[in-house]
């Protein structure tokens, strides 16, 4: 490459970033007095409204929209400055939530009341910063562009290098250096000024400290959980093969060294035994089988959550209607974690119910795994009272997942369940059939 290439490729750069620069401020500044200003004005007026009802059904969806907005800052914080800001809000409970539920919860967040706080102070803020991150170069452009004319033919001042038009040839060559000054400043102060203002946006839509103090504790709470489901998963484990495949292994062993000892004296005896051990054998060997299914089913493996539900619920001793709408797969140990909850709620249906029909829903959306799950029978379940709803309760929340159960005396019951995660390597099989 000659020198005179790396030179166009260098402007070349440097015309990107001032660009980018000055096209990114503008952006601040236009989303700033066109969406941000009104939706405060909206979320004040809906919020004065709440008593005479119209506010209950417009501030949550005033307020979903200033989430929306913050949360695109959010994104361009990130792929912008490198500026990572946390979503803070806390979950929406499963299930659909009436007018005055949802209110409730949107205005019993913090981080909605801050949301609203951050729409009106980034108004002035954006204003100054974006300026700044995109106004160098436009200033600088005009002096090398624009104010040395009006210098040269002696018209009004120009710009902010009014002041150089009455120095003769400093008022022609002046702006001109000035601006070039102020050009290749802005290169670098172009994405200060951007990271500036997505600092400041994390100082109001970011976790508050009491918000993390929170999650850590939950987070505790759920680790807690966990280790003591996974310790006495590990006992049932070892219970399970002691007194189930390992007895049998045992008297295997047995048989077959009577058998051996019978074999020159009594024929007939020790082919019995024989036969014996073998029954005996096949029965250890379906057990081990149906004992690593628990641990973790090879159809999960193979074929993932849809492929899997669809083989249990065929197992099942009442037609269950499966519908499974999945673009990909959950990562191993959230999809292990779904699969279980789905066993454990469709074994809940089979024992406790008395249905006649059940019906199972999964899909993804907005980042979250939803599974429902629901039958016809007689109602009245309380995971209060059951020790197999509370272990599905531990088993999502270790995975900042949540269940609502629906359940009124007479049925029908809903299980609604939801999981945040993300969706990998896309699926082969379609799964828009009924099982």
């Amino acid at each position: 490459m000659s020198e005179r290439q790396r030179v166009v490729e260098l402007l070349a750069q440097y015309a990107r970033r001032v660009y980018t620069s000055f096209l990114r401020g503008v952006v601040q500044i236009v989303l700033a007095f066109t969406v941000n200003l009104p939706l405060f004005i909206l979320a004040v007026l809906s919020l004065v409204f709440i008593p005479l009802g119209v506010g209950v059904v417009l501030t949550p969806v005033v307020f979903q929209a200033i989430r929306t907005i913050a949360n695109q800052q959010r994104v361009w914080a990130a792929e912008w400055s490198g500026v990572q800001i946390a979503v803070p809000y806390r979950p929406e409970p499963p299930g659909g939530l009436g007018p005055f539920a949802r209110l409730r919860w949107l205005l019993a967040d913090p981080a909605s009341w801050r949301d609203l706080l951050w729409t009106f102070v980034s108004i002035p803020v954006a204003l100054v910063l974006g300026i700044l991150a995109g106004g160098l170069a436009v200033y600088g452009l005009e002096g090398v562009l624009v104010a040395p004319w009006f210098a040269l033919f002696g018209t009004f001042g120009w710009g902010p290098f009014w002041m150089l038009d009455d120095y003769g040839l400093l008022g022609l060559v002046g702006p001109i250096v000035l601006g070039a000054g102020m050009v290749a400043a802005s290169v670098p102060l172009g994405p200060v000024f951007l990271k500036a203002l997505a600092l400041f946006g994390r100082s109001l839509l970011a976790p508050t400290r009491g918000a993390l103090t929170e999650r850590v504790q939950r987070l505790t709470e759920t680790r807690s959980e966990t280790v003591d489901a996974s310790a006495a998963e590990l006992r049932r484990i070892e219970r399970d093969l002691h007194d189930g495949a390992q007895a049998r292994l045992v008297a295997l062993s047995m048989n077959i060294g009577l058998a051996e000892e019978m074999m020159k004296h009594d024929p007939e005896t020790a082919r019995q035994l024989l036969a014996e051990a073998r029954a005996a054998s096949g029965t250890a060997l379906t057990e081990l089988r149906d004992l690593v299914r628990g641990i973790h089913p090879p159809v999960l493996a193979e074929r993932g959550l849809d492929g899997a539900v669809r083989a249990l619920a065929l197992t099942l001793p009442l037609p269950v209607d499966v519908h499974v709408d999945l673009p990909g797969r959950p990562d191993a140990p959230v999809e292990s974690a779904a699969y279980f909850a789905v066993a454990e709620m469709l074994a809940n249906v089979v024992k406790h119910s008395g249905a006649r029909r059940a019906w199972l829903q999964i899909e993804h959306s907005d980042g979250r795994l939803l599974m429902i799950i629901g039958d016809d029978g007689t109602g009245g379940a309380d995971p209060a009272r059951g020790s197999g709803m509370r272990g599905i309760e531990r088993r999502l929340a270790a995975f900042d997942g949540t269940m609502a159960v629906t359940s009124p005396p007479g049925g029908p019951t809903v299980v609604t369940m939801e999981l945040p995660c993300a969706l990998s390597s896309p699926k082969i099989s379609p799964s828009s059939e009924t099982g």
